[in-house]
């Protein structure tokens, strides 16, 4: 550990738990806009956030009319604040949608190794999607097909029906942590990534690195 590391671990400590939140809450959601694939959800994170949306507006509701100057002005940056927050949790929360209704054979597949992949409304809502989509397009044309072609999820003859995100698209990055040397499965591509370096490179070589944090999506 050197230097900048030990006065990042105290700047951190120093730092309030509501400017931690919104700070790991605006990575989330950028990361989530710019990855291909959808991303464990933060649970922790979403649960405190939302009980502080909870709280923020149960607050405003009970200071409202309230005459008092000082009092008003303190409802007008807490109404601020709070609407920052509901931005960027309802920005998050419609990019995973999104993903949801894009991929929903490979999020359900995916979802059913890793528990942890979706929250239990986003499982709720995948799994009522997929019956609804199911239902529509076997009553408008896969009755009418014979029985081994009406499955969606079919992987005969060595192709898949599922539809996957594009895992090698490329994305840009900055390095948080010393990552060292990278390569880029496929090719003869290696490179070493520092602190502090901003990449272009594919999703599948950083993937992992962004999951631990050694490494966020721009």
């Amino acid at each position: 550990m050197d230097i900048d590391d030990i006065l990042a671990e105290v700047t951190a400590d120093a730092v309030p738990q509501e400017t931690c939140d919104l700070q790991e809450l605006t990575r989330a959601w950028v990361t989530e806009r710019v990855a291909p694939e959808i991303l464990p959800y933060p649970d922790a994170l979403m649960e405190r956030v939302l009980e502080r949306i909870r709280k923020q507006i149960e607050l405003v509701e009970d200071q409202t009319g309230n005459m008092d100057p000082k009092t008003n002005f303190k409802l007008i940056v807490i109404q601020t604040e709070l609407e920052r927050f509901k931005f960027l949790v309802r920005s998050f929360l419609r990019a995973r949608i999104a993903k949801l209704d894009k991929h929903p054979l490979h999020i359900f597949e995916s979802h059913t190794n890793d528990p942890t992949l979706l929250s239990p409304s986003e499982h709720q809502y995948l799994t009522q999607h997929q019956a609804l989509l199911s239902q529509h397009y076997h009553s408008s044309f896969l009755s009418q097909f014979p029985d081994a072609l009406q499955r969606l999820d079919d992987t005969t003859g060595g192709m898949s029906m599922i539809d996957k995100p594009d895992e090698d698209t490329a994305v840009f990055c900055r390095v948080l942590r010393e990552v060292g040397v990278v390569s880029v499965e496929g090719t003869d591509r290696v490179f070493e990534m520092k602190r502090g370096d901003v990449w272009v490179v594919r999703w599948s070589a950083i993937r992992q690195r962004v999951l631990l944090g050694d490494i966020e999506l721009i």
